[in-house]
């Protein structure tokens, strides 16, 4: 998915490489011809047409054609946690080696988006690290049950919005209703 802030710096930098090059011709041709304009003064038009016209429009296509990359690769990343989410969603239960696979990246960069989906209090559910498995459970019932959904065994509080299994090292994380 093309940004437009992408777009409209390719525009922009197309532009000032148009203008350049006209300038240039005219230059050229004024040079060559009989005109009653010096060449100091036909070279000076060239370089006020460059610094004031050529310049400022490259310089913010270049800042829209790197601001539109960082947008993508911010929209990249946003789709990819939504594709995270809804495999647990509809799954339930997700190895992350299946997640990565969907994604096609490593499983240290499937971790990366799964702990930045914790921080972002976007997923609640449980995580086997060891196993490499994402489990999908609703807050309230990990609250009232207590009970690891890996192994069953009875979970302990950890830390804020953490619990983690004593038995089979499950973290369950939960976000704020």
């Amino acid at each position: 998915m093309k940004s437009t802030g992408r777009i409209a710096g390719i525009i922009l930098i197309a532009m000032a490489i148009l203008i350049c090059l006209g300038a240039s011709a005219w230059l050229g041709v004024a040079l060559f011809s009989e005109s009653s304009a010096t060449v100091g003064g036909q070279t000076l038009g060239f370089i006020l047409v460059f610094i004031f016209i050529v310049l400022p429009l490259a310089a913010v296509g270049g800042y829209l054609l790197w601001h539109g990359k960082q947008e993508e690769a911010r929209m990249s990343r946003a789709q990819m946690e939504r594709t995270i989410l809804n495999m647990v969603l509809t799954q339930g239960k997700v190895r992350i080696s299946d997640v990565s696979l969907e994604l096609n990246i490593s499983r240290e960069q499937t971790e990366d988006l799964i702990r930045d989906l914790v921080g972002k209090n976007l997923f609640s559910g449980a995580i086997n690290w060891k196993d490499g498995i994402l489990f999908s459970e609703e807050a309230s019932q990990l609250k009232t049950e207590q009970r690891c959904p890996n192994c069953g065994a009875k979970l302990e509080l950890a830390g804020k919005g953490l619990i983690v299994c004593p038995y089979c090292g499950s973290e369950v994380f939960l976000h704020k209703d």
